[in-house]
């Protein structure tokens, strides 16, 4: 209908409504405001485009924040190399070295392995063998000397000079004698266990004969028996 003076209704900007009676009109391109601390509505069940909810303190599935690592479990330490975690009881094959081997562990070790010269030793099959091993020698040539006696008396005269000497050899075989059967009885285990020892620092068994280096190579040994295993110490396996 035509106004009666002659004038027409101002015509709204195309695709906008009139804003219905009572409520502020909004400009152009601005989205409706909503009250203080409220979020726009969304159609049900749908979340706005690339936000998904998270439960509070997570992150999401398979993601670690940028530069963090996985978290260990409070009061437990990274593990390195060459160390069991404190408190596990599985078993460790013979083929494998048995790091944190205790004493009795590392004696039935030996015995099982005793003639094996592939593998690996870790430190504590090694040390505390020679700890039961150097033990049983002081015991035995403490159970020698009860048995040969006190040592022969030097001679004071030129006719008791022979008879001194072979007594002196009698005697000493007697002190030395449980002694020497021990030695022959492990030698052969302890080589092989010298060897594992070396292979686990990731050096070859064949350093073992360093040791006939009179002084300096018994102590080049010691210092290679008690270095950390490395990783290279695997391809001894077998």
């Amino acid at each position: 209908m035509s106004d009666p003076h002659g004038q027409q209704p101002p015509e709204e900007p195309y695709g906008q409504q009139p804003p219905e009676h009572g409520q502020p009109q909004q400009p152009y391109g601005q989205q409706p405001q909503q009250p203080y601390g409220q979020q726009p509505q969304q159609p049900y069940g749908q979340q706005p485009y690339g936000n998904q909810p998270q439960p509070y303190g997570q992150q999401p599935y398979g993601q670690q924040p940028y530069g963090d690592q996985p978290q260990q479990a409070y009061g437990q330490p990274q593990q390195g190399y060459g160390q069991q975690p404190y408190g596990q009881l599985a078993e460790v094959p013979l083929s494998q070295p048995l790091y944190g081997a205790s004493i009795g562990q590392a004696a039935k070790r030996f015995w099982k392995k005793y003639a094996t010269f592939t593998g690996r030793a870790s430190r504590s099959e090694f040390w505390w063998w020679f700890l039961v091993s150097y033990l049983i020698s002081l015991v035995l040539g403490i159970i020698n000397q009860a048995i040969a006696g006190p040592q022969p008396l030097q001679p004071t005269t030129q006719e008791e000079l022979s008879s001194y000497f072979s007594a002196l050899v009698g005697w000493t075989l007697k002190a030395s004698v449980l002694g020497i059967i021990w030695g022959l009885a492990t030698l052969v285990g302890t080589i092989a266990l010298s060897t594992r020892r070396l292979h686990d620092t990731g050096r070859s068994g064949w350093w073992y004969l360093i040791g006939l280096i009179p002084l300096v190579g018994a102590i080049i040994l010691i210092v290679f028996w008690a270095s950390a295993p490395t990783p290279e110490g695997q391809r001894y396996d077998r």
